[in-house]
């Protein structure tokens, strides 16, 4: 028999390990996503004294949903994709510390879009997004109303969303500088 306190002390035990599995199924920026979303269907399980194992159901439920991301992000993925040379480049990156430093690399440039929102932004957008809370459950506890949490979240996500299409674009111009930088190099020879 399990407990709920035990099935959260569980995920937050094996929180490292889902992302690690997860971050081999799906894209880096959606790993944080599938974590959330597990947090969210362990709460919504009904007979949690069914579970036995909570560690394997945890990370069952997150590669599950993880891989049920992938399925309906297939189609998104082709269609979204505007040069083939520069999709044929990213798919081509198999190498696995390539992936994890891909993954902290921006999982810090989140944090770090985070931390440049205004604090009470930043409170409710942490309640939200990294401990689940629901906006009835945040505006209890910071005392503001459920509208203002709306719209903070709201902004968040707007800004952070922001911030890391920002570091895309300067990334993806320093990459071509540098990639032109080296064909000339080459060129040269």
């Amino acid at each position: 028999m399990i407990k709920e306190s035990t099935l959260h002390i569980s995920f937050m035990a094996v929180r490292q390990t889902m992302r690690r599995v997860i971050s081999r199924i799906v894209p880096p920026r959606e790993v944080e996503d599938i974590v959330q979303e597990t947090y969210v269907r362990i709460c919504q399980v009904e007979n949690k004294e069914a579970i036995k194992q909570p560690r394997s159901f945890l990370l069952k439920t997150a590669r599950n949903l993880a891989i049920d991301h992938l399925k309906r992000a297939d189609v998104r993925l082709v269609d979204a994709v505007d040069d083939m040379a520069e999709f044929e480049q990213f798919v081509s990156g198999d190498d696995a510390i390539y992936q994890q430093v891909a993954t902290d690399k921006e999982f810090a440039q989140y944090c770090e879009a985070i931390r440049q929102l205004p604090i009470q932004c930043r409170k409710v957008f942490v309640l939200k997004k990294v401990y689940g809370y629901s906006q009835k459950e945040i505006a209890k506890k910071l005392s503001i109303s459920e509208s203002t949490v709306e719209k903070h979240i709201g902004l968040g996500v707007k800004r952070c969303t922001y911030f890391m299409m920002q570091l895309t674009k300067e990334e993806r111009t320093e990459t071509m500088t540098n990639s032109k930088k080296t064909h000339q190099v080459k060129g040269d020879r």
